[in-house]
């Protein structure tokens, strides 16, 4: 007789039935993970478990480096995901090839605008990095001056997007004095989001876009769930929107 699929919708009946889960067993939600377990996921897909939302995607929000690996095609060119001295080099060459000169710094694992940094110059940030004040890994991209920033979250059918933008500094996250206000992302936007969704496996997202002055559009960020200051959507709300995405796929 076919063994009836499990179905575990919290991270403490996971943690239990770890050792016991098996093909077609299905986790839903997203797994609460220290920053040296994320083997875990690649150990349930490759005995089979089904895990939604996918274990890529799941990577992904945690790492803003896994993020340039998948998505550099859609990202500034020029972004290098840099993990110690040696492809820092090799990004140092490229950009001084490129004529790059102020750059921009963003950890892995920080988030709401606390680890990114500018410079003056991608020496600067070799200097920092090989006496250790800078730590590896971290996203190594060319300063875009004249742009400014489109949060767009996507839950199933709906869709909504606001500007951010702050007058007195680089970083435009609203906690920390940006402003907001509500957009109509292009369709091009919407099918750059829709790509991006697609590679990552990501069944929902806030997506983060970097627009330039001449109309180019870039992916800053990607994460499956991330602040709603500034959207037009309530907490209950978004979390009505997400728990019925997990239900239905809980129905097959």
């Amino acid at each position: 007789m076919k063994k009836k699929a499990r179905i575990i919708t919290d991270n403490d009946s996971l943690r239990a039935q770890y050792q016991d889960l098996s093909a077609n067993d299905l986790i839903v939600g997203r797994i609460r993970l220290h920053p040296s377990e994320e083997h875990l996921l690649l150990d349930l897909v490759d005995r089979g478990v089904r895990v939604f939302p996918s274990a890529v995607s799941q990577l992904a929000s945690r790492s803003k480096t896994f993020q340039v690996l998948l998505f550099s095609e859609f990202m500034l060119p020029h972004t290098f995901a840099v993990h110690d001295q040696h492809t820092l080099l090799s990004a140092m060459n490229h950009m001084g090839k490129h004529g790059v000169k102020k750059v921009v710094t963003k950890l892995d694992r920080k988030n709401a605008g606390t680890g990114i940094h500018q410079w003056n110059s991608v020496e600067d940030v070799y200097n920092q990095a090989s006496l250790g004040v800078l730590g590896f890994p971290f996203v190594l991209q060319p300063y875009l001056a004249e742009s400014h920033d489109i949060r767009i979250i996507i839950l199933g059918e709906y869709m909504e997007a606001y500007r951010r933008h702050n007058p007195h500094n680089f970083r435009n996250n609203l906690h920390y004095g940006g402003e907001s206000e509500n957009c109509t992302p292009t369709s091009a936007q919407r099918d750059l989001c829709k790509e991006i969704m697609e590679r990552g496996k990501f069944p929902f997202a806030h997506i983060d876009l970097m627009v330039s002055d001449s109309g180019n559009s870039y992916l800053a960020e990607i994460n499956l769930r991330g602040g709603i200051k500034g959207a037009r959507i309530s907490p209950a709300e978004y979390k009505a929107k997400v728990d019925a995405i997990h239900q239905k796929v809980q129905a097959f």
